[in-house]
């Protein structure tokens, strides 16, 4: 899976200035409106705070991937935010997430394309090098090159 061609420069923010995990997704979902993968803000958003109440999409080592299935996603899409401050997300480990990535995809889409994009990230997530290089990226090149390993 080809992680970066679903990331789009109107999806990325180093930093974000945002504290609250309402408004960074609210964020990140308009850099993929920009980005001609969100359709639809309100359905789209509407999808992903409704699985953020079904459990905490901190997945731990300061990482959350909120992520949704709805009519408003025309494609599959990603959108990452390195946090200026960490943000409280109940994460599974207890501590605050710095970086996010929220992944949007189309609900007519066949399977579980959002499982496997999950699977991806996550497997490379648990290499503590790559999660220090993630914490550690100041610009999207520097992030679309250390995704470009998954």
């Amino acid at each position: 899976m080809n992680i970066n061609s679903l990331l789009h420069e109107q999806a990325i923010f180093i930093p974000l200035e945002q504290t609250e995990k309402t408004t960074i997704i609210s964020h990140l979902i308009d850099g993929l409106v920009q980005s001609g993968a969100v359709t639809d803000k309100t359905e789209y958003q509407r999808a992903v705070l409704a699985r953020e109440e079904t459990g905490s999409t901190g997945i731990g080592f300061g990482v959350a991937i909120p992520h949704g299935k709805s009519k408003g996603v025309a494609e599959a899409g990603l959108a990452f935010a390195k946090l200026s401050t960490p943000a409280d997300w109940n994460s599974l480990d207890g501590e605050p997430v710095k970086v996010v990535f929220l992944i949007a995809v189309p609900e007519a889409a066949e399977g579980n394309s959002h499982l496997q994009i999950l699977i991806a990230l996550s497997r490379k997530l648990i290499d503590s090098d790559f999660r220090e290089q993630l914490m550690a990226v100041s610009s999207s090149t520097q992030l679309k090159e250390l995704l470009a390993t998954i």
